[in-house]
């Protein structure tokens, strides 16, 4: 992966939050990903997210597994912990961590190729258990880095840039994070900075496992039949010393509307995402009411943004397993051997 580092000189006016950085203290390295991703708008979100709550950037933990989206935390809060997991297996390896030391604030990103196919029972077992997490999906529908495939959160008929039709049913990402346990579930639109930077600064600030489905087109490929960029093209008319595959560069897709109404957002394909933003009489502690209302927007075609469902009492995974209040890594040998007499008191309860 290219790591491109950007200047850490700072304009002397940018202004600083209470924990004393600016918003650029919460950047990363220069995107690598193409020209107008929807995943780059998501990463500055999030920067601006954690630059609004004050966190401190050593203070955050983020995670990830394989794919377009999981290249991402490279691009945010450079100063803060970070781990790269293999493909899927992001959930288990945060969980671990949050378990060692829970004082970190744990964010893990991963794509609907990494969380709803070779990690969707991860992703299950996470929310169930309750991690005390903000989980992010970049969600665009396709597998980025292999060039397009539907991925298992395609909808059902919708067409591929070769033509092909997707037989398969969908996975609702937020329909199954409901089900599983979550207690803060959330979806939005990466061009939707209004409402997505509000749900991440809330989803961080939840204790308990927060998921975020955030619909992030991908820009268009260009290694259709026909192109003279394509792998097939390249490889019959040129004996090439590396493998180079261009992608053509689109701007980035961006809309604002009010709660409550419908907006049309065209694509880079020329197709139309139908986004509906809830209103504010919705109540998202309803559970029911909240599966209900996701499956009629699944019914009309239409794709739910907003707070979908929130439990106003959460608990995390510490709780249910009764841990202590110090953080498992800083437990020192006295706190995990209590001596031979405790040992004793114990063997005495099973006889």
């Amino acid at each position: 992966m290219t790591y491109i580092a950007k200047p850490k000189l700072h304009h002397p006016s940018l202004v600083k939050n209470k924990a004393g950085y600016t918003r650029r203290d919460y950047e990363g390295a220069v995107s690598t990903l193409c020209a107008g991703c929807g995943h780059d708008s998501i990463s500055a979100a999030i920067i601006q997210a954690c630059y609004e709550i004050d966190i401190l950037p050593h203070q955050v933990a983020k995670l990830s597994g394989i794919g377009c989206s999981s290249k991402s935390p490279t691009y945010f809060v450079g100063a803060s912990h970070g781990f790269n997991t293999v493909h899927g297996r992001m959930p288990s390896v945060l969980t671990g961590a949050n378990l060692a030391n829970k004082d970190l604030m744990y964010m893990g990103v991963s794509g609907d190729g990494d969380s709803a196919s070779i990690g969707f029972g991860q992703f299950a077992h996470s929310m169930r258990r309750g991690v005390n997490m903000t989980y992010i999906v970049m969600n665009n529908g396709v597998y980025g880095l292999t060039k397009g495939q539907f991925s298992a959160t395609a909808d059902k008929g919708s067409i591929s840039k070769k033509g092909a039709a997707n037989s398969d049913e969908a996975i609702d990402m937020v329909s199954v994070a409901i089900m599983m346990g979550a207690t803060f579930v959330g979806r939005s639109f990466s061009g939707d900075k209004q409402q997505l930077v509000p749900l991440i600064k809330a989803a961080m600030m939840h204790k308990g496992a927060a998921f975020l489905d955030v619909i992030s087109p991908c820009v268009a490929f260009n290694n259709h039949a026909g192109s003279t960029k394509s792998y097939d093209y390249v490889r019959e008319h040129n004996e090439a010393l590396n493998r180079i595959d261009v992608i053509e560069g689109r701007e980035e897709i961006t809309t604002e509307y009010a709660p409550g109404t419908t907006t049309m957002v065209q694509q880079h394909d020329g197709s139309i995402l139908r986004l509906n933003k809830l209103g504010e009489d919705y109540d998202p502690s309803d559970k029911i009411a909240a599966m209900t209302r996701i499956q009629e927007g699944l019914r009309s075609g239409e794709v739910v943004t907003g707070l979908l469902y929130v439990d106003p009492t959460p608990k995390d995974l510490h709780h249910h397993l009764n841990t202590v209040d110090v953080p498992l890594n800083a437990l020192n040998t006295p706190d995990l051997c209590p001596g031979t007499a405790a040992l004793d008191r114990i063997n005495a309860s099973l006889r």
